[in-house]
């Protein structure tokens, strides 16, 4: 995952080409499992001071805060369940979006592309002071060299916002997809094209802009 930091932003940013990065699943402890793990690492670290003599392997099972990610540490179960609501509500944004927005008649979202955009939710979420609640999610889809306004999502409506994140999703334009659903696409004089089915690629871009400072954005492609 590639992260880059910008004092500003724009809507022709958005509708910048670029080239998506694959993710492999991020592995977060749950919080049982987190405390089992430091219970050992401190059992480890007390055998350690009774034995100084002890071979240095005897340490090859503890585990550092070091060793922890920031989600790790922060892991909180109702986020998650929380995280889950909102990438279902994602996911139905998009469906609605496709006989207005973007003019077809079935959308097709890969299931690597909600699991990746639920990943990112919790990981930018982690360090706000309200956590995916202070959340106010727009929804953004490139296609014919513009980016497209599909929704927005008040995580918690009954909170005011505390950070945004924009999501610019994509076409598939790999394969033999984009040429597939060309042909079965219609036109008429006094409409736009409408295609019967889309597809959306599993990369994406994530914009994240804090509401309560003047940080400078930040933009993951992922």
């Amino acid at each position: 995952m590639q992260e880059q930091l910008i004092s500003s932003f724009s809507s022709e940013d958005s509708g910048l080409p670029s080239t998506p990065t694959s993710d492999a699943p991020s592995k977060r402890l749950s919080w049982s499992n987190l405390m089992q793990k430091l219970h050992s690492s401190q059992s480890l670290d007390s055998d350690a001071d009774n034995h100084s003599s002890t071979d240095d392997a005897s340490d090859a099972g503890s585990i550092s805060l070091a060793d922890l990610s920031e989600s790790d540490l922060f892991f909180d179960p109702t986020e998650e369940a929380l995280c889950k609501e909102v990438v279902q509500l994602i996911a139905l944004n998009l469906t609605d979006a496709k006989d207005g927005v973007l003019h077809c008649s079935k959308l097709l979202i890969p299931e690597t592309l909600l699991e990746h955009i639920g990943q990112e939710l919790v990981h930018l979420s982690v360090s706000e002071p309200c956590g995916l609640r202070g959340a106010l999610v727009d929804l953004c889809v490139e296609q014919d060299g513009s980016c497209e306004a599909v929704g927005q999502i008040a995580v918690d409506p009954y909170l005011v916002p505390t950070f945004q994140l924009t999501l610019v999703l994509r076409l598939d334009s790999r394969g033999f997809w984009p040429k597939l659903q060309g042909l079965f696409a219609s036109r008429s004089s006094s409409s736009p094209v409408v295609r019967h089915a889309l597809k959306l690629s599993t990369g994406f871009r994530v914009i994240k802009r804090k509401l309560y400072s003047s940080e400078e954005l930040l933009i993951e492609e992922c």
